[in-house]
C-alpha cells in the first residue's frame, strides 16, 4: 500500500498489506498472549498503561510529523491528537485498579459480580483522526486486560505502526497490542469474520458499519460502531452572534470537515439570520488553509484524489454559494471552505448527505419547534451545538435533539473523560468516559450459598 502526504501528492512510504493469513497469524498471537496479560496484576497492568503513555509523549512530535505527512494534518493539530493518545492512555492507566464488582445481598447467601476481559479485541481505525480514535478503543481494551489488534486506515498506518512498536518500548507485552495493516475488504473483514476476536470497534462510514454489524450477527460478537452524522450547529436569536459565528467555521471546517461530528448545518433563527451571515463571512475567510507544516495553518488538504471529487460534487457551478474561503493552488487535494445558502432545503443534497468536507450549508428556522424539527430531519444523531443565553431553552432543545453528543455555546463535545457515541445511524454503544470498560469486559454474577 502506498502512503500519500494529501499536501504534495508524493510517496512518503510503502506499506505491505496483510493477507488473510497474516491477520490469522496474528489474531493467533494475541489469543496465546491473552492469558498472561489477563492475569498480570492491576497495578502492573495501570504501571505498564502508565509507561505507554510516557514513551508516547517522548515521541509525541514525531508522531505528529507522522500524521502531518499522511493525514495532511496541520501540525498543531497533530500535536494535539499525539497529546490526546497520550492523555488517553493516562486516564485508563487509572482502570485496572478500580475494575470492581458488587456484592448484592441475597435470600441464602450473597451475589458476587465480576468484571471479566473479553479475549481478543479489533480495533479498526479511520483515516480522519487516526491517533486518537486508535486510543479510544486501545486503551480501555488494554485497561480491562484484553489484548488487542489495530486495523488502521490504508491510507493512514504510520502512526498505528509507530505506536505498537512504542508500546513494546514501554514493556507490553508481545502479542498484547498489535498493528495489522492491509485493505478492509481484505484485513478488516477476516478480523471481524475470524471466531477468536470476541469484539469489534468500529469508527467509519454507515454503510461500512451496517456491513460489519451483519458479518457479527452469526457469532452474536460483540460491536461498539461510532459512524457518520450530520450534526446541527443551531443559532438562536439571544445568542452572542459575534461569538457563535466566529466559531462556527471552526465547528466545520476543522480537519477540512473530515469530522463526523462537524457541524455542517447552521440553523440560524430568522430575525438574525442577516446579521449572522454578515459576521460568518470575515469568520470564513479568517480560516488559514495551507501547508499543514506551518504554525499558523488551521486547515490542511482532503485525504485524497478520490474523496476530493466526491466533496466537489456536492458544489456543483450552480451551487447556491454564499461566500468561500481561500484554499492554495497546485499540487494537493485542497478545497475551499465554503459556505452554502440554498433558497430551499428541500432535497439538496449537501443539507441531507454527510459531506464529509469542509462545506457547511445555512438555513433559517422560526421558532423552537422548528428548530428542533430541523436537526432532527436526518438518519444521523452523532453531534451538536446549541446558541442561546436562555439556559431553559438550551436544554429543552438538547433534551429534543436525537444526537449523543451536545455543547452549548460551544462546539467542543468530545473529551475522553465523558462518553462519547451517536443516536440511530451513527452508532451502537458508547465510548470514552468512566464506564467505557464496561464495553470491553463481560460481568460475571457468582451467587455463594451461606446456607448451612
Amino acid at each position: 500500500m502506498q502512503v500519500l502526504n494529501p499536501a504534495t501528492e508524493q510517496v512518503v512510504a510503502t506499506v505491505p498489506a496483510a493477507s488473510p493469513e497474516e491477520v490469522d497469524a496474528a489474531v493467533a498471537r494475541a489469543r496465546a498472549a491473552f492469558p498472561a496479560w489477563r492475569a498480570v496484576a492491576p497495578g502492573d497492568r495501570a504501571r505498564l498503561l502508565r509507561a505507554f503513555a510516557e514513551k508516547i509523549d517522548l515521541h509525541a512530535e514525531e508522531l505528529a510529523l507522522l500524521e502531518v505527512r499522511e493525514a495532511g494534518h496541520p501540525i498543531a493539530q497533530a500535536r494535539w491528537e499525539a497529546g490526546n493518545l497520550r492523555d488517553t492512555l493516562y486516564y485508563y492507566s487509572a482502570a485496572p485498579e478500580r475494575l470492581t464488582g458488587l456484592q448484592i445481598p441475597v435470600a441464602g447467601g450473597v451475589d458476587l459480580t465480576f468484571k471479566e476481559p473479553l479475549g481478543v479485541v479489533a480495533v479498526i481505525v479511520p483515516w480522519n483522526f487516526p491517533m486518537p480514535i486508535l486510543g479510544w478503543g486501545v486503551a480501555p481494551a488494554l485497561a480491562a486486560g484484553n489484548t488487542v489488534l489495530v486495523k488502521p486506515a490504508e491510507w493512514t498506518p504510520l502512526t498505528a505502526l509507530r505506536v505498537a512498536e512504542l508500546a513494546l518500548e514501554a514493556g507490553i507485552p508481545e502479542g498484547v497490542l498489535q498493528t495489522v495493516p492491509g485493505e478492509g475488504p481484505v484485513a478488516g473483514r477476516r478480523l471481524v469474520d475470524h471466531p477468536d476476536v470476541r469484539k469489534v470497534v468500529f469508527t467509519g462510514s454507515t454503510r461500512v458499519g451496517k456491513e460489519l454489524m451483519a458479518a457479527c450477527a452469526p457469532d452474536v460478537k460483540r460491536l461498539t460502531l461510532e459512524l457518520g452524522g450530520k450534526s446541527a450547529n443551531i443559532v438562536y436569536a439571544d445568542a452572542d452572534l459575534e461569538r457563535a459565528a466566529a466559531t462556527a467555521p471552526y465547528a466545520v471546517f476543522e480537519n477540512a470537515g473530515q469530522d463526523c461530528c462537524a457541524r455542517s448545518r447552521i440553523l440560524v433563527q430568522r430575525s438574525v439570520y442577516d446579521r449572522f451571515m454578515e459576521l460568518l463571512e470575515p469568520a470564513v475567510a479568517g480560516v488559514v488553509v495551507g501547508d499543514p507544516e506551518q504554525d499558523r495553518t488551521e486547515v490542511g488538504p482532503l485525504i485524497s484524489a478520490a474523496h476530493l471529487a466526491k466533496v466537489r460534487s456536492y458544489v456543483p457551478d450552480d451551487a447556491p454559494v454564499a461566500f468561500r474561503g481561500e484554499a492554495p493552488e497546485g499540487p494537493g487535494y485542497w478545497f475551499a471552505p465554503t459556505v452554502l445558502a440554498p433558497p430551499d432545503i428541500g432535497d439538496f443534497p449537501a443539507w441531507h448527505d454527510e459531506v464529509f468536507g469542509p462545506v457547511v450549508t445555512v438555513a433559517p428556522f422560526s421558532d423552537e419547534a422548528e428548530a428542533v424539527a430541523l436537526a432532527n430531519s436526518t438518519a444521523y444523531g452523532l453531534s451538536g451545538s446549541i446558541w442561546t443565553r436562555d439556559v431553559g431553552r438550551a436544554l429543552r432543545t438538547a433534551r429534543a435533539i436525537e444526537a449523543g453528543n451536545l455543547s452549548v455555546n460551544s462546539h467542543s463535545s468530545v473529551r475522553y473523560w465523558t462518553p462519547f457515541g451517536g443516536y440511530k445511524q451513527s452508532g451502537l454503544g458508547r465510548e470514552l468516559g468512566p464506564d467505557a470498560l464496561d464495553a470491553f469486559t463481560e460481568t460475571k454474577n457468582v451467587f455463594l450459598s451461606t446456607e448451612p
